[in-house]
């Protein structure tokens, strides 16, 4: 019997011995933590869904690489004029949509005007707000007039908020999308999975990929078992810290610890009392002890004192602003008029962060005499609840959207937030076009964001990749939200 099973285990292993001299593997299957509520990302906030399609089934006119720089996309090139108000676009040629479509300057037209529209869904309106008018000048061209010049333009065009939809498919995108990107979807299976397949007729370079899933998996145990199973060929951001140091001393995988955009706040209802009070926001944050928050994601953290990346050359380190002070935070309630406290709610989503970070935030505010109810809510739930209808006194997030610090300035935020002051700024960095005047601009919106006290500014997300050692050109950092696989190949 022992020389069966032996004779069992070397005939397994022969497709395996065999392996290199064939030909490359061409299927990826990726690991996320979050499903996406649909798949059109110019009607929701939700960074999963960037993460399935950005750069794989939809493009803008530009796009964002794996440094966070401007590249062209569906535009080949572009001119702008002296007082930086009117671009002309000059579109590629030989472009089509996955269902057959030409691309062309229609197109265009009808994707910005769709998001600029009154009844628009765009979760990044503000995108298109400086648009005065849009016009296909030809088919291959197309001109955009500003109101005013706004340094951050192209860059803008290049979220996954602002990429170009086809008319006879736009309606249909949550739940069928249609781009011009080097990946067609296929199917969707709610609860598990994302299917693309590689889209032959693509106007650029073939991805090496001729299919790639998604694959969901909210549980972090769960996500480290598929790994280990070879269920899963990558994790991009890995909500498992705690057994990174495992992957590290396994040779079948890389580990590679980056950074991401991801901002994680303890997001307060600004609109709401007693959070509308300045000195209970400041008690807050004298209260909370970000490294403390920090240690529960196994150290993989970088603390923040505002709302910005310290990757970013114009970051300002304002994590002194309000220190780790007990005594401090209570003696701001007293004055706030709640020397005993008060009763509030923290819902959190699904993410691990998030929740491992909530369990010491009600620790932490209860020693100041905060009293905390945790209230866990599922994804969707967050997004209609908390994010749409602003109900809600506290939550913990990471905000991962690029230089997205003009959330302050809007008036439906759900972070309630109203400052003349922060208004100001932003709208004199809109319109400035030079880099130093940018920084200061910027740095002065930090520094008023934090002795504000708008939120509890935590630490930044990292992002902790893991995936099978043979995999490359997946993304160490996250400049964007997205899971690029247009470079994405097997070594042979």
């Amino acid at each position: 019997m022992t020389l069966i099973f032996r004779i069992a285990a070397i005939l397994a292993a022969l497709p395996f011995l065999a392996a290199p001299a064939l030909a490359a593997k061409d299927t990826l299957t990726m690991g996320m933590t979050l499903e996406p509520p649909h798949l059109d990302p110019t009607a929701t906030a939700a960074a999963a869904t960037d993460e399935v399609v950005y750069a794989n089934v939809f493009e803008g006119l530009t796009r964002i690489d794996a440094a966070g720089a401007v590249q062209p996309a569906l535009a080949a090139s572009w001119d702008v004029t002296e007082d930086g108000t009117v671009y002309t676009f000059h579109l590629r040629e030989g472009v089509s949509f996955h269902d057959g479509t030409q691309f062309d300057a229609e197109d265009v037209v009808f994707s910005f005007e769709r998001a600029m529209a009154e009844g628009s869904v765009n979760a990044q309106k503000q995108i298109f707000e400086p648009i005065e008018a849009v016009e296909a000048l030809d088919p291959r061209t197309v001109k955009v007039t500003l109101r005013r010049p706004t340094g951050s333009f192209l860059f803008d065009l290049g979220w996954g908020d602002a990429v170009i939809v086809a008319p006879e498919s736009a309606d249909a995108n949550r739940s069928a999308p249609v781009g011009t990107g080097p990946f067609r979807f296929e199917r969707r299976v709610a609860g598990d999975r994302v299917e693309l397949t590689r889209f032959e007729d693509y106007w650029g370079e073939a991805p090496a990929l001729a299919r790639a899933t998604f694959k969901f998996i909210p549980d972090s145990a769960a996500a480290a078992a598929a790994l280990l199973a070879g269920d899963i060929d990558a994790f991009a951001n890995l909500p498992a810290p705690e057994l990174v140091p495992q992957f590290e001393a396994d040779p079948r995988f890389t580990v590679e610890i980056g950074v991401t955009e991801g901002e994680t706040i303890l997001a307060m209802n600004n609109a709401r009392e007693p959070f509308s009070n300045l000195k209970v926001r400041q008690a807050i944050s004298h209260a909370l002890n970000r490294d403390a928050i920090i240690q529960a994601d196994f150290d993989y953290g970088t603390p923040i004192g505002s709302h910005f990346s310290p990757v970013h050359p114009a970051y300002v380190d304002l994590t002194g602003t309000y220190p780790h002070d007990v005594e401090k935070a209570k003696a701001l309630l007293r004055e706030a008029g709640y020397a005993e406290g008060f009763e509030a709610t923290l819902k959190l989503p699904p993410p691990n962060y998030a929740r491992r970070a909530g369990e010491i935030i009600q620790q932490q505010l209860a020693q100041v005499g905060i009293t905390v109810e945790i209230v866990p809510v599922e994804w969707a739930q967050w997004l209609e609840q908390v994010f749409k209808g602003a109900d809600y006194d506290m939550t913990v997030i990471a905000h991962t959207e690029p230089m997205d610090i003009g959330i302050y300035a809007r008036d439906d935020y759900y972070f309630g937030y109203d400052s003349a002051e922060f208004d100001g700024v932003m709208e004199e960095l809109s319109a400035e076009a030079d880099e130093g005047r940018r920084h200061e601009l910027m740095a002065e919106a930090q520094r008023i964001l934090a002795e504000d006290a708008v939120n509890g500014f935590l630490y930044q997300l990292p992002k902790i990749g893991v995936w099978n050692a043979a995999v490359e050109g997946l993304w160490r950092n996250t400049p964007i939200q997205a899971n690029d696989l247009t470079e994405v190949r097997w070594r042979e």
